[in-house]
């Protein structure tokens, strides 16, 4: 079994294990909570792991440096309960975030299954409760979010706790709550350029669409888990230095890409609606390429029907197609290629162990 493969099951057991834990708390509240644990178990089941994937090999390019003796436990096995721990933590902070970001966006889906607030409003419906279905499901959903937030910082310091040195605890710690605050923040600045464009000048609205790109996902999903698996085994300033060089273009590249799925991507694959970025109106730096590119009327038209949640079927397809013939997709990709290219440099000088 390879490591990757052997890490993500390793975080889906110690994720099982959380979970049996806070069973008996939610239990002594009675029944009625039960749907949290049941969602919470649903929701973290499965998935490529990618956060914590990235957080184990940021642990691993400076732990293959590391005297094997220091300064964790002297059991072997306590190197990888560290980083699996914090690589569960920051699953089930991920889980958080797509809850909420779900709720924001009004998405009925989440990897092709009902997004949680939809699953809380049939609950509703099947229960016969008094109200409205939508704001049940809307606020309980929220509240479902809040507690794997929680979860996932009461995770995050049992992993740490007297396992590590207590210097390179405090770093990962730092790392832990930089990465919350700066994708907290670009979740709102994601809100904040799909209603405030209008009132933006036309030249900074595609820096502004990469800010949002950056905080709400790039740094988040891979620059962030590498420097906290590193700052678990210790790294320099050096080391941390090479892997947000590494880690910030390449997360970049992911949010791009994700952005042309966002577009283009095939609902099976997806688990999207076709066009659902087009439909929830994200103002991406796809986006912004295509308003460039294209003439005031084509322009004045894609702002129309951009975040209108009656679009129909001919509408999105004939938004993909503008969006691909002015040219913006394959601007977009030429710049995925470039960003990529800078991360894959960053690892030829920096200070790593060995790549493997």
């Amino acid at each position: 079994m390879t490591h990757s493969a052997r890490l993500v099951d390793l975080v889906s057991a110690r994720l099982d294990r959380f979970f049996d834990e806070r069973a008996s708390i939610l239990a002594a509240l009675g029944d009625d909570v039960e749907p949290l644990m049941t969602y919470s178990r649903s929701f973290l089941s499965g998935g490529k792991r990618f956060r914590a994937l990235f957080a184990y090999w940021g642990f691993r390019s400076v732990a293959e440096l590391a005297d094997s003796n220091a300064p964790f436990d002297s059991e072997p096995d306590d190197h990888l309960n560290v980083i699996v721990g914090v690589a569960a933590a920051l699953e089930l902070f991920h889980a958080a975030a797509l809850v909420h970001d779900d709720i924001i966006d009004n998405s009925d889906t989440r990897r092709g299954k009902p997004a949680a607030h939809r699953r809380f409003e049939e609950l509703h419906r099947v229960s016969g409760f008094a109200g409205s279905a939508e704001r049940f499901g809307r606020s309980a959903a929220t509240l479902f979010g809040d507690l794997l937030l929680s979860w996932s910082d009461e995770l995050f310091s049992e992993s740490l706790d007297e396992r590590i040195h207590s210097s390179w605890a405090r770093s990962a710690r730092a790392e832990f709550n930089l990465m919350r605050t700066e994708v907290t923040a670009g979740q709102y600045l994601d809100v904040l350029e799909e209603n405030a464009w209008p009132t933006v000048a036309e030249s900074d609205l595609r820096a502004r669409a990469e800010r949002v790109a950056l905080y709400k996902s790039a740094k988040y999903s891979i620059e962030a888990p590498l420097r906290i698996g590193a700052a678990v085994a210790g790294a320099s300033p050096a080391q941390l230095r090479t892997l947000s060089e590494f880690g910030r273009p390449l997360g970049i590249a992911f949010q791009l890409r994700d952005d042309v799925l966002g577009v283009f991507g095939d609902p099976a694959v997806t688990g999207k609606p076709a066009g659902d970025d087009l439909i929830e109106g994200k103002r991406t730096v796809l986006i912004a390429m295509a308003r460039e590119r294209l003439q005031s009327g084509a322009r004045r038209l894609l702002d129309e029907l951009l975040g209108d949640r009656e679009l129909s079927a001919d509408q999105v397809r004939m938004l993909q197609q503008t969006i691909r013939e002015c040219g913006a997709e394959q601007e977009l990709e030429h710049h995925i290629e470039r960003m990529v290219s800078e991360s894959l440099a960053a690892l030829d000088v920096g200070s790593l162990g060995p790549r493997s």
